[in-house]
């Protein structure tokens, strides 16, 4: 008898989703082509009138990067040297090395242990030691919208600006139905390959209401310039370009339907490991009866978009199962495995091992699963059997 053929389960399968759509490219492809126009063109004016619209905002502006698009958004609101900026420490590390390019001090803030987003308390707590704040980064982690509401109120009682990183969230709305990127001063979006809306290199894009901050970022991203040649400010060489502007304008239209397949995935892996006794994400270990926590559902009225399913157990347990389910032909990744106030180029800033609990703990717990769209029933079924297979022997 033949050995059966193991079943591999990829952490992304972007040729899945290339294959649906691969007319549409290379259509797209080659209007730009034929155009010869590769440089903030129409492609990019289209895109960037979508974006606003798809996120309930009048002004969206490309830019070369997610991180550009932190950066561009900090330079805009005058966030200069030695300023302070509170931002999570479970996070990319964009959020706070856009700060720390500007030579201003980006303060750790602890994280919500259900939620992995950015916690109040620590927030707030970390501001009181504040003399020069200017602005509060929260981060829609894995696709789930941050407390908006409440971090509105705490921005106004700080007098600062929000820059809300939705890197990973287009499309998720927070408990008041509101559209990730659409409520504090600025948001900032990735369309990494990996990104819910994913372009074929590197880019990103700003969100705003404020017509002025649009103009202001508009110019930055094109050395500062306005008109061409004259330079009010000094900005950075941060454009997107023509042809991944046609790609993501192909993608937009089938990003409902990809969130949903996402959604779908994370509601299956839901019930079985539930089923299987896992407990959600901030409730105490033992109350199931495996040593696992999945992620808690957004609350209601909020969308979760799941560029991520992050799962967690125990740590001693973390990397064992990642191994274990390698073996078993399953990608998974870790984000984040070293809070930032852990890096060793912030540790001028005097953060240490112990200051941020949650954060040192998601740190060492957390595995993200795949939940791309295009993953079979059959894939899904064989990560949780494998996952609970050694949960349950070890």
């Amino acid at each position: 008898m033949s050995r059966r053929t193991r079943l591999e389960v990829p952490l992304l399968d972007l040729k899945g989703q290339y294959a649906v759509i691969r007319d549409e490219v290379e259509e797209a492809i080659r209007r730009v082509l034929e155009s010869q126009r590769f440089i903030l063109g129409p492609e990019v004016e289209a895109l960037e009138h979508e974006i606003a619209e798809y996120c309930g905002v009048p002004f969206a502006i490309g830019c070369a990067s997610g991180s550009d698009a932190l950066l561009l958004a900090l330079i805009a609101l005058g966030v200069q040297a030695e300023d302070e900026v509170l931002c999570p420490a479970y996070t990319f590390f964009s959020t706070a090395g856009s700060v720390a390019r500007l030579g201003a001090r980006p303060v750790f803030v602890d994280i919500d242990p259900a939620t992995y987003n950015l916690d109040l308390e620590s927030a707030r707590k970390a501001a009181a030691g504040c003399t020069r704040l200017k602005a509060l980064i929260p981060v829609d982690l894995f696709g789930q919208a941050c407390d908006l509401e409440s971090l509105l109120s705490l921005a106004e009682e700080l007098d600062v600006c929000i820059v809300e990183d939705a890197a990973q969230a287009i499309g998720a709305e927070d408990a008041q139905g509101q559209r990730c990127g659409s409520r504090g001063a600025v948001g900032c979006f990735s369309f990494f390959p990996s990104k819910n809306l994913g372009g074929y290199g590197d880019g990103g894009i700003i969100t705003t209401r404020d017509p002025e901050l649009a103009a202001r970022i508009r110019a930055l991203r094109v050395h500062g310039a306005g008109p061409k040649y004259h330079h009010s400010m000094v900005g950075l060489n941060s454009r997107l370009d023509e042809l991944q502007a046609a790609v993501l304008r192909v993608k937009l239209p089938h990003l409902g339907t990809w969130t949903a397949g996402r959604q779908a995935n994370a509601a299956r892996y839901d019930e079985a490991f539930r089923g299987a006794g896992a407990r959600l994400s901030g409730e105490p270990e033992g109350t199931g009866r495996l040593r696992l926590a999945v992620p808690r559902p957004a609350q209601r009225g909020a969308r979760h978009v799941y560029n991520q399913y992050v799962i967690r157990v125990p740590a001693a347990a973390r990397n064992g199962l990642r191994d274990a389910l390698l073996d078993q032909g399953i990608q998974t990744e870790i984000y984040y495995p070293l809070g930032l106030h852990e890096q060793a180029c912030f540790s001028a800033l005097g953060g240490a091992r112990g200051d941020l609990r949650e954060t040192e703990a998601a740190a060492a717990e957390t595995l993200a699963l795949p939940v791309y769209p295009e993953l079979s029933p059959e894939q899904l079924e064989h990560v949780v059997r494998s996952v609970v297979a050694f949960l349950q022997s070890s």
